[in-house]
């Protein structure tokens, strides 16, 4: 199905959820993409060597896999704040964030999901998991708040 402009409408969220990760220069230097299916983002950052923070273990270091899933939340609130007309009015900012790390990250692509689980007109309440092999596994969770950026300000 295409809207008025001729693009599929899943196309154009992949090209504006590209758009937000490439607002974010540290996405960029972890090599952060997304994927979209359906109604579901999922956050993918590849392996690679600068990532790792152990050598001895090796591991990921803990700040990459903190803020791989501060950025997924991001991005899946400005997924949502999306407008087809306007787009994203002003990247979410994070007010506080608390992340547990349930077991070390090894050196493989790992995986993150974003759930909001309130989003009101300023603030939204979310919650993202981190994977590597199975999502049943978590290596670790965020919960956090972030300032939405309201429409009148942008």
């Amino acid at each position: 199905m295409s809207d008025v402009s001729g693009t599929t409408p899943d196309l154009d969220l992949d090209a504006r959820l590209a758009e937000i990760l490439q607002r974010i220069p540290y996405a960029r230097f972890l090599g952060v993409r997304a994927e979209l299916a359906g109604d579901e983002m999922t956050a993918v950052l590849p392996f690679s060597q600068h990532l790792i923070g152990n050598p001895s273990l090796p591991a990921i270091h803990g700040g990459v896999i903190g803020a791989f899933m501060e950025m997924t939340a991001v991005a899946q609130l400005g997924l949502s704040q999306l407008s087809s007309a306007t787009g994203l009015v002003r990247q979410p900012r994070t007010i506080d964030v608390t992340i547990e790390y349930l077991r070390s990250g090894r050196p493989r692509t790992t995986f993150a999901r974003a759930t909001i689980k309130r989003e009101g007109r300023r603030i939204a309440n979310v919650q993202v998991e981190a994977w590597q092999d199975t999502r049943a596994a978590p290596i670790a969770a965020l919960h956090g708040h972030f300032l939405l950026g309201a429409k009148d300000e942008a």
